[in-house]
């Protein structure tokens, strides 16, 4: 699959479908609070998206049970919510969310406290999201796609986190998950670059401790392999000829 640049019109629905996967992330922070399920919290996020006339991207998505992916401390994505799991005060737990609108996908994560945190784990949060800010700053047409990963990567690095190298981000539009390829870890290469119309999935995942990550018997959930805890911050944006548009983010 080639990298797609989108028209106006495809633009403009892209532009929707981020806008009302905003709203439910939202409100599932709102939510978020000691005692309640995992699985509590797969229902309500696909409730929202459903009472938009959208339909939840992940569900069934290469077998993927659930609507949204709850992740919690040492797991890193693709949590598979469960009505036995619940959460506790001190943990952190990231939700990865998408949505179809007319046609158009949107993605984004994000990793809230439950209750009172500990100060390294609100501190790996506020990292995790401000690497991908420093990510986006490259985002720019005439700049190159790698330009973004190596930034990520220093940022996170500053701070002697792990950055995950077996996952990474992606293209988006009328797929999911579409080519470029989005990497958070340094790259020797430059990538393509950038221009106005691409649409990107930027989604940091950064450890507190070691960059190596394990599955778990499931095939999905992927934790941290020395049980250190883990954050997500994602974002689908359009490339410009100025500043990058984030179209998931609340306006």
């Amino acid at each position: 699959m080639a990298v797609t640049i989108k028209s106006e019109k495809e633009i403009a629905l892209m532009r929707e479908s981020g806008r009302l996967l905003a709203i439910v992330h939202d409100e599932l922070g709102k939510a978020i609070r000691p005692g309640m399920t995992t699985k509590d919290i797969d229902r309500l996020g696909e409730e929202i998206i459903r009472s938009f006339g959208c339909t939840p991207n992940f569900l069934n998505y290469n077998g993927y049970p659930a609507s949204i992916c709850v992740s919690v401390n040492d797991e890193v994505v693709h949590g598979i919510p469960s009505k036995k799991r619940h959460l506790d005060a001190g943990d952190i737990v990231s939700l990865d969310a998408g949505l179809i609108y007319k046609g158009y996908h949107s993605d984004a994560a994000r990793t809230h406290a439950v209750g009172e945190i500990s100060k390294e784990a609100q501190k790996l949060i506020d990292v995790t999201r401000e690497c991908f800010f420093e990510g986006i700053k490259f985002a720019k047409a005439g700049n190159h796609l790698h330009d973004i990963s190596n930034a990520i990567a220093a940022y996170a690095e500053k701070y002697g986190y792990g950055v995950v190298e077996e996952l990474v981000g992606h293209g988006i539009g009328t797929h999911l998950h579409e080519e470029p390829e989005v990497p958070n870890f340094y790259q020797h290469t430059k990538g393509i670059r950038l221009k106005p119309g691409m649409t990107l999935a930027v989604e940091p995942m950064i450890n507190m401790g070691t960059k190596d990550v394990e599955w778990m018997d499931d095939d999905w959930t992927v934790v941290t392999a020395d049980g250190a805890l883990s954050a997500h911050y994602e974002n689908t944006i359009l490339i410009t000829e100025g500043e990058p548009e984030i179209f998931t983010m609340k306006r």
